[in-house]
């Protein structure tokens, strides 16, 4: 490595709790795109983990040590590691928006999908519908609730409610239980996520209301957990893998010497079943 000054080694770093990297099924499926885009070639992924708010200086001492090539970032709260990283001396690709001009990134359209999704609900009949945001210190967080804003002042209503959730099944419990609270009456319901979804249908199962014959469900995702619930949930694609793939291709082409065309917008598409 001091020689050639490469180390053969790249990072997927993953600001999260364990609890949810290895509870949610995005991530698990991110890495495995990773795995895809260097599979050609003789380079080892590893995976790094920081909890949120904690590791941004201890990442970047870490990533700027030498001991990787490159990395790429997913799941990161608010531009505070971005920032950081834009004076490393290695590489780095994120899998959503920095919110730091100069750093590359693949993205979901995420309000363009939370428009979709909304617009679904109130195609359906629904006319108080609210929302389960995730946290608002994530890009993907902020940007499906400006979407559901959007789509709701387009059609002339008003949202029944906004709570905001953690991206996981618990979180979307209680975010739905302060929902129906607000709002008794609510007839639709998107959900920022498929985890978060699973939760609010345990609320709603609580409270008595029946889905789809009370309230519509619509989650975001189309993970494994939209499957697992009942019924099977509503929702927008958001494919990990390939996310994570193209990020991974945009890194591997930096470290040969080429600028990628940077940023790399997916588009996400709604998949329908019983919930809504």
């Amino acid at each position: 490595a001091l020689v050639t000054r490469r180390t053969g080694v790249v990072a997927v770093v993953v600001p999260e709790t364990e609890e949810r990297l290895f509870s949610d099924p995005f991530f698990p499926q991110a890495f495995h795109g990773a795995l895809i885009a260097f599979a050609g070639v003789d380079v080892q992924v590893l995976l790094a983990m920081a909890p949120p708010g904690e590791g941004a200086a201890r990442m970047f001492r870490y990533l700027d040590s030498g001991h990787v090539d490159g990395a790429i970032v997913i799941s990161h709260h608010g531009p505070e590691l971005a920032r950081r990283l834009l004076g490393s001396a290695h590489p780095v690709v994120f899998v959503g928006d920095p919110e730091v001009p100069g750093l590359p990134y693949v993205e979901l359209d995420q309000a363009a999908a939370a428009i979709a999704a909304t617009r679904h609900l109130i195609a359906r009949g629904a006319t108080r519908i609210g929302t389960v945001t995730g946290p608002m210190d994530m890009n993907a967080g902020a940007s499906r609730r400006r979407g559901f804003e959007t789509a709701i002042a387009q059609a002339g209503l008003r949202p029944a409610g906004v709570a905001e959730g953690d991206f996981t099944a618990r979180g979307g419990e209680l975010a739905a239980h302060h929902l129906i609270e607000q709002a008794p009456d609510l007839d639709g319901l998107f959900v920022a996520s498929d985890l978060m979804a699973l939760g609010a249908l345990r609320a709603l199962r609580r409270a008595g209301r029946r889905v789809p014959e009370d309230v519509l469900v619509v989650g975001f995702d189309n993970s494994s957990a939209a499957l697992q619930a009942s019924p099977q949930l509503t929702t927008m694609t958001n494919p990990p893998s390939e996310l994570a793939r193209i990020a991974g291709e945009m890194l591997l082409g930096i470290l040969s010497g080429v600028t990628p065309a940077s940023p790399v917008i997916l588009t996400s598409e709604l998949v329908v079943r019983k919930s809504a």
